[in-house]
């Protein structure tokens, strides 16, 4: 057996796993599940955004006060 047969061995098997992985990854009955899988980063900013704005809601008294209380710890820091 030459070195030349096992490459070429090597070659036909690596096209047919090449091919099969293609063929895996776009068969028809599987465009769905990466369709959904495709939209989980960005599900995932959806439920923090609504997280946020449920507590914003919350706290929206104590917001006008916090932010007065974050502007004056930022001129105090620039100050030194």
């Amino acid at each position: 057996m030459d070195i030349n047969i096992l490459r070429q061995i090597g070659v036909v098997l690596g096209s047919i796993a090449f091919l099969a992985i293609c063929w895996w990854a776009f068969s028809p009955k599987r465009k769905q599940r990466f369709d959904e899988d495709a939209k989980l980063p960005f599900a995932d900013e959806q439920e923090s955004t609504e997280k946020g704005a449920q507590k914003s809601e919350s706290r929206s008294d104590d917001k006008d006060g916090a932010k007065q209380e974050q502007e004056q710890e930022q001129e105090q820091g620039q100050d030194k």
